[in-house]
């Protein structure tokens, strides 16, 4: 089912349009002149592995989801992890492209802030530039815009909503909730949904910001109650939007048609995000 996730147009029914803007935080930005902040050890989650010094610029996956920090290492990139910590539930749009890309936004807007925080900390630390890793060694900084010879950094932050007959679905609260996502009549079995996963970069470097959004569809074949209890027994339904997992073995063989791209089901769709980091460098 990979194959023929990976044979398809890259072009799912995306109904999202571009946000772009300037991030422009007053406690970041004085007379145009970007200030220096630290990223504490403290912040980064595990398993780093060292930025080649050929990259022309450095990457924090604001994300802690496997899936995503799997498809950008495939895309062939080394980077830093971050998480948002936001109450997602508090942000509410009606419209699945509207909320993923608030969201996503919201996310960024939370790191920045927690970088900020960081360096107000550490005022006394000495910074030095961001080693983009898996893992962390040492006490990796963060250094935003005064060394105009340095590489940029650029922050990614995504969302994703599955939506099923016009409903929009998150992740599920428990068990029961992700049965019913995937079930016949309640859920997908024997149906079709689709996702919508959103990406946002902001280039701290310069303050640049971008997202959009890609959508796909999903039709499937009757999933067996058998297969849905091994799902729900390995857990992992519960840590994604809607409890779909169309790259799973158990599930891959009740897939009937995909309309778009496993990675971005997957939660990352990797021609929006390459097309989003080159705008990005670009800015």
């Amino acid at each position: 089912m990979r194959n023929q996730a990976g044979s398809g147009s890259g072009k799912g029914p995306s109904a999202c349009a571009p946000l772009i803007g300037n991030w422009n935080s007053p406690k970041l930005l004085c007379n145009s002149t970007l200030f220096v902040l630290s990223l504490p050890k403290s912040l980064l989650l595990s398993n780093p592995v060292m930025e080649s010094a050929e990259s022309p610029f450095r990457i924090i996956l604001g994300s802690s989801s496997i899936a995503r920090r799997k498809i950008l290492a495939e895309m062939g990139y080394e980077f830093t992890l971050m998480s948002a910590d936001i109450d997602e539930k508090s942000i509410r749009t009606e419209k699945p492209e509207e909320l993923v890309m608030a969201l996503a936004k919201a996310k960024a807007d939370a790191i920045v802030s927690k970088l900020q925080t960081s360096a107000d900390q550490e005022k006394d630390a000495k910074p030095s530039i961001l080693i983009a890793s898996d893992t962390a060694e040492g006490n990796p900084k963060l250094q935003i815009g005064e060394d105009k010879d340095a590489q940029p950094t650029l922050l990614i932050t995504c969302d994703q909503v599955v939506v099923y007959e016009g409903t929009i679905r998150e992740k599920p609260a428990n068990d029961e909730e992700a049965r019913q996502f995937i079930k016949e009549v309640t859920g997908y079995s024997g149906k079709h949904a689709a996702t919508v996963s959103s990406v946002f970069v902001t280039n701290l470097t310069t303050g640049f910001t971008k997202g959009d959004c890609d959508k796909v569809e999903i039709h499937f074949h009757d999933i067996p109650d058998h297969v849905i209890d091994k799902l729900l027994e390995e857990g992992l339904v519960l840590n994604v939007a809607g409890a779909l997992i169309i790259e799973h073995p158990l599930i891959v063989p009740y897939v009937k048609e995909l309309i778009g791209t496993t990675d971005s089901v997957m939660g990352l769709p990797k021609a929006l995000t390459q097309n989003l980091l080159k705008e990005a460098m670009k800015a």
